[in-house]
């Protein structure tokens, strides 16, 4: 039976007592971490989220003895008795709190627990499903508190960071219109007004603009967004995002609000960020690394070295580059503990995935050797390790083909070697700012244009007169903060030109009647004197990971659903009352 609190009132926490406290009267309040049992003493570990510390039960009084001797693994218990210091020989250096431990006077049992299903005492590995069907067990193993602590400390320095730079911050509907960005929308039907429907916010970029309209200035919110998208391994249907605007701004102004936040940020962990943060344009980032947000770490640049073989006797290479194809390479440092075989391994990986790789190298004694054909000669393959740099002990990975194409597969592959050899370090942070996107993307398909970022999103200033005759060449003024190979951040200069405004729905193919269904109270309030403005969201989810040291942000999220978008611990989604369908006016 459950004893009650009463006034029992906590003066420590468990993590808190330090030799300072010996001979203090205490009082403990908190979960069974462990118990041992030495006969004559018992020594049980008491645990909150600040730490554990330990407690002990003499011989001298039996009942108390008796009573501790009950205890199990997650009972809810309250302690009262005096600190004293442990000897010697049976301090724990591991613990804060592991040079006293606790002598029990009284001991309150407030709850009894069934056994957990997985240990809360260590972090032995347990599947993710049974993780998160039992999160409230989860959510007290020192990891997890440990992320969920470092989330709330983060979200204290942005809030704290944006009031002394005179942002306020302000909340936007969760009940709105559809307006689809992208993904698919998560709609809730209205009761009172059959037949319609609000959506779930998949970001509050109109109302943030809207804002800037009605000469807010500068606003900052974290919000939670929703996007029914298609299952994706670390996306969530429901995430948070700090989300920022700014009237009269232009990219350099985001970025110099931006920069010094993620300053203070990582100070959280005690890391030191050099600001300013490296710019590159998109077209370089796809050309040198492959991907719109590259890893810079482990460095391998990918190299163009077409002109090599636009004349030569390597009559594919030559037919490749004469088509408007391309000849690219990567470099591997530190290559000579690759064998041949291993080699031969990487290639036939990508050949598997119909994928044709060349290789040359350097070894340590200056001696080359090559995939290429005995035709190409050893001259041209002297030049290619040449003109790459690849020094003794170094491997250069060759591909030709489209441009684009190229890049992506080289890409991926200098992740997959940095990942192999160990060039990707959890405690190095490389920022940067990918800018110049294109503003349009067409897509073959449907035969239309569509938004890279948003529709929302300002040509860049030397791009306008493109727009009308050949609108994919046009640059946006846009821009993601990429860290380690992950965007953690996205944001534009917004149009703030009502006219401008339809002619990017234009060329999005959306008509004057669906432009105004849409977004016709938005397009009204551009005509209101809309100041220029801009702005950025931030990953909350992703960023904490990463300072967590973390891959997947269902590891800094309390609540999580699975890959699938299922709350396991909740049983959600799941059916509704007939009664509920009817009220709504919705059948199945």
């Amino acid at each position: 039976m459950a004893e009650q609190l009463g006034d029992l009132t906590r003066t420590h926490t468990c993590g808190a007592l330090r030799p300072d406290d010996v001979g203090a009267d205490v009082v403990l309040l908190g979960w069974v971490h462990r118990v041992r049992d030495l006969g004559g003493l018992l020594f049980v570990d008491v645990r909150d989220r600040a730490g554990v510390t330990q407690i002990v039960f003499g011989n001298d009084d039996e009942a108390l003895m008796a009573k501790g001797k009950r205890l199990r693994s997650e009972y809810v218990i309250g302690v009262e008795g005096r600190v004293q210091r442990r000897s010697a020989e049976t301090v724990n250096p591991k613990l804060e709190t592991g040079e006293v431990e606790v002598v029990v006077r009284k001991l309150t049992l407030l709850n009894e627990a069934k056994t957990p299903p997985f240990s809360i005492t260590d972090d032995a590995q347990v599947s993710e499903d049974v993780r998160l069907k039992y999160r409230y067990l989860d959510l007290r193993r020192p990891r997890l508190q440990a992320n969920i602590g470092l989330r709330h400390r983060v979200m204290t320095v942005v809030r704290n960071y944006f009031d002394a730079n005179g942002f306020w911050e302000i909340e936007t509907p969760i009940l709105t219109k559809s307006t689809p960005e992208g993904a698919r929308d998560y709609l809730v039907p209205s009761r009172v007004h059959p037949g319609e429907f609000f959506a779930l916010p998949q970001s509050p970029q109109l109302f943030k603009q809207i804002l800037m309209v009605g000469g807010m200035d500068r606003y900052v919110q974290i919000c939670r967004c929703f996007r029914d998208e298609d299952l994706r391994a670390d996306r969530q249907p429901e995430f948070t995002q700090i989300d920022v605007e700014m009237s009269f701004a232009r990219p350099e102004t985001i970025f110099g609000i931006i920069e010094p936040l993620m300053r203070e940020v990582f100070a959280v962990i005690g890391k030191k960020i050099t600001t300013p943060f490296q710019r590159m344009p998109y077209a370089e980032a796809m050309a040198v690394y492959g991907s719109d947000k590259p890893d810079l770490r482990p460095g391998m640049p990918i190299q163009d070295v077409r002109e090599l073989f636009r004349e030569s006797s390597f009559g594919v290479f030559k037919s490749i580059v004469a088509e408007g194809g391309t000849v690219r390479a990567i470099v591997v440092p530190d290559a000579a503990s690759y064998s041949r075989s291993a080699v031969d391994g990487i290639v036939n990986q990508e050949k598997a995935q119909g994928r044709h790789l060349l290789w040359a190298r350097r070894a340590d004694d200056g001696t080359m050797t090559s995939s290429f054909p005995k035709a190409v000669g050893e001259e041209t393959v002297r030049q290619l390790l040449d003109a790459t740099g690849t020094e003794k002990g170094q491997l250069a990975f060759v591909v030709a083909g489209e441009p684009d194409t190229t890049s992506k597969m080289l890409g991926q592959l200098r992740l997959n070697l940095a990942k192999q050899k160990g060039l990707l370090g959890n405690d190095e942070y490389a920022f940067l700012w990918v800018v110049d996107f294109p503003l349009l993307e067409w897509d073959p398909e449907a035969k239309r244009y569509n938004s890279m970022h948003h529709p929302f999103t300002s040509p860049h200033d030397d791009d306008h007169a493109l727009l009308a005759k050949e609108p994919g060449a046009v640059r946006a003024k846009a821009y993601d903060l990429v860290l380690n190979g992950s965007e953690i951040g996205g944001g534009s200069i917004r149009i703030h030109d009502s006219a401008q405004q339809s002619q990017i729905f234009s060329l999005l193919n959306i008509s004057k009647e669906e432009a105004q269904l849409r977004f016709g109270f938005f397009l009204e309030a551009l005509e209101y004197g809309t100041p220029p403005h801009g702005g950025i969201a931030l990953g909350l989810d992703r960023m904490v990971a990463i300072l967590a040291g973390e891959s997947s942000i269902r590891e800094v999220m309390a609540f999580p659903k699975t890959a699938a978008a299922i709350d396991l611990m909740a049983g959600a989604p799941s059916p509704v009352d007939a009664k509920q369908l009817k009220e709504l006016h919705l059948k199945i």
